[in-house]
Order: C-alpha cells, then structure tokens, then sequence
C-alpha cells in the first residue's frame, strides 16, 4: 500500500508540477505528515524532490526528470472507459484502479497534452442519474462487474416485477447503466435477459467458466431490449385536451409523451387549447400522471379513463368542500 502512495506521489509530481503538502494529501486521502514521510522516503531513494519555502513554494521534482514507471496494469487500462464517472467506477469495486489509471496516464503525456487534458477535465463532467433522484442501492453490483469480467457464472436469488423470487443460474455477458439505474445483461438456459441488479437479494459466485458468444453485441442487444421493454409499457392511448399552461406543464409526462406532442404538432382552438394522442402504460398510471396537471388537462378518451377521472375530481371535491 505504502509503495502504492509513493508511486502515486512520484506521478503526482511529475504531472501536475509544484504541490503544496496539503495538496498531496488531500489528493491521496491522507495526513500531511503523512506526505512529509512519503517524499523524504523518495528522496533517500535518489527521486530528485525538493521543496521551496513559502507561501508560493511545494514540493516538485527537478526540472528534466522523468519516471517510466507509468505502464498500467490490466484492470488500470479496462478501467478507463468510466473516466468521467467517477461514483459509478466506486460502484463497480475501481474507483481506485480508475485513479491510478488516469494519474498514469497524465503523467505519460507530453505537457502540451497533458495541460489540453486537465482543461478538458476541470470544463466537462458527466453525471449519470437523473434530477431529483439518487443512485439505487446495488449491494451486489461490484461482484456482477467481475463474473462479467472473469466470464464466470453467478447463483442468485431475484424479486420479479410481481414480487415473486426466484432462483436462477446466470451467465453474466455485460452491464448497462440506465439513468442511474444498473441493468445485467446475462444467458440464463441459452437466451439473454435483462436482470435490474437492486433487484437482486442474494449472489453467490460459482467456479463455472462459460464461453461469450462471438456474435453477443452488448449495444445492439440493449437496443433491441430497450425498444421492446418501450412497447411493452406504452399498451394503451389516451385521448386529453390541454391548455397553454398545461401544453408547457407536459415535459411532467416525461419524454415518451413529450415526443408524441412534438410529432403531432396540433393546432390550438380559440381559446388555446390543444387535443393530443398519447400514449399510456394504463389506465391507472395514467390517472395519477395526468392529475400532476390539474384543471390544465382534460381527459376525452377512453372512456373508462374519463371516469376515473370523473370520480377523482369528485373525491377531492369532497376532501377539498
């Protein structure tokens, strides 16, 4: 672990250029005293580090000097496609790999390079879920990340959509990262399903190796999946009217029926108002979605719809005299 931290102060120094103590240490997560042991350690083993004194002054290397000690490791290098998801690599057990990856590979740049990537860095930032919502809890996820890897099957114990559980042995092929929301993607008796990781009660890895199939394309099969899971949940339509205000409270629908009132484009009568097609997962669904648009929106069709409807208004009627 110590050589570890060395190694990192070393890249650090050869990266980024002058560093306070403080900056060390709040870069590795440790004490200042800490950084004080580390660097007199590199100095006694010949790394030219020297500080300046002073309130502008830090420890930096001397001019000239290089480490090749930059090579990357095999997870270091897998690794580098979460760069810019910085929670979601904590999440898949390498949020540390990650780090030392992109140190490594800062410090292998040449300068002009290597400012051009701190300036793309410090200026964009990907962040992954959606507003107003949080990550969901994935307890198992890391070890799904490494039967993927390893291409190892996995016993587990799975909550269905009704809440049933059941008992399946997986063959792990890819992950999917959907709006905060972590998706597996696994052959279970010879077909690939779609497995919602927080919906896994229990995981216990197996010795089983299994072979991928050659012809397996994680990103076309997720948008086959994801198209179908799309007509699965839309079953239904519903005919509504809305007003200006409620035209410009839609987006609370969400985008599938965002998209259909962009597609439509319909003409708004004398006082504003518009009537719309969209779609539906049911009747139900529709009910408390459409009530977040209040006397804004007015249900036509179908007709079992617009008595529910019907009977809503009359039950707030009632709590509201």
């Amino acid at each position: 672990m110590r050589a570890s931290r060395l190694l990192s102060v070393l890249l650090l120094l050869q990266a980024r250029g002058r560093m306070t103590a403080q900056e060390l240490a709040d870069e590795l997560e440790v004490s200042v005293r800490t950084i004080y042991r580390d660097v007199e350690s590199l100095s006694a083993a010949g790394v030219p580090v020297y500080a300046d004194r002073g309130p502008a002054g830090g420890y930096q290397l001397l001019d000239g000097y290089r480490t090749q000690l930059t090579g990357m490791t095999t997870a270091e290098a897998g690794s580098l496609f979460l760069t810019g998801m910085p929670d979601q690599a904590k999440q898949l057990g390498l949020g540390e790999v990650l780090a030392a990856a992109q140190l490594k590979l800062m410090a292998a740049l040449p300068p002009e390079l290597r400012a051009r990537a701190e300036s793309i860095r410090e200026r964009f930032l990907l962040d992954a879920p959606g507003w107003f919502r949080e990550d969901e809890q994935a307890p198992f996820l890391a070890a799904v990340a490494g039967a993927v890897w390893e291409q190892r099957r996995i016993s587990v114990r799975y909550r269905r959509w009704g809440n049933d559980e059941v008992e399946r042995l997986l063959e792990p092929l890819g992950l999917v990262l959907k709006n905060g929301t972590w998706y597996l993607i696994a052959s279970s008796k010879g077909e690939p399903r779609t497995y919602r990781v927080s919906r896994m009660l229990a995981l216990e890895p197996t010795d089983q190796k299994f072979d991928r199939p050659q012809d397996f394309d994680l990103a076309k099969h997720w948008e086959v999946a994801a198209e179908r899971v799309q007509h699965t949940l839309w079953k239904g339509q519903a005919t509504i009217r809305l007003s200006p205000q409620g035209r410009k409270l839609a987006f609370l629908l969400g985008p599938v029926v965002g998209r259909a009132l962009r597609d439509q484009e319909p003409e708004p009568d004398d006082d504003g108002w518009v009537t719309v097609t969209v779609p539906i997962e049911t009747n139900m669904h529709a009910l408390h979605a459409i009530l977040q648009l209040g006397a804004d929106a007015e249900v036509l069709e179908p007709r079992e719809l617009r008595e529910m409807f019907v009977r809503a208004a009359k039950d707030l009627a009632r709590l509201y005299p």
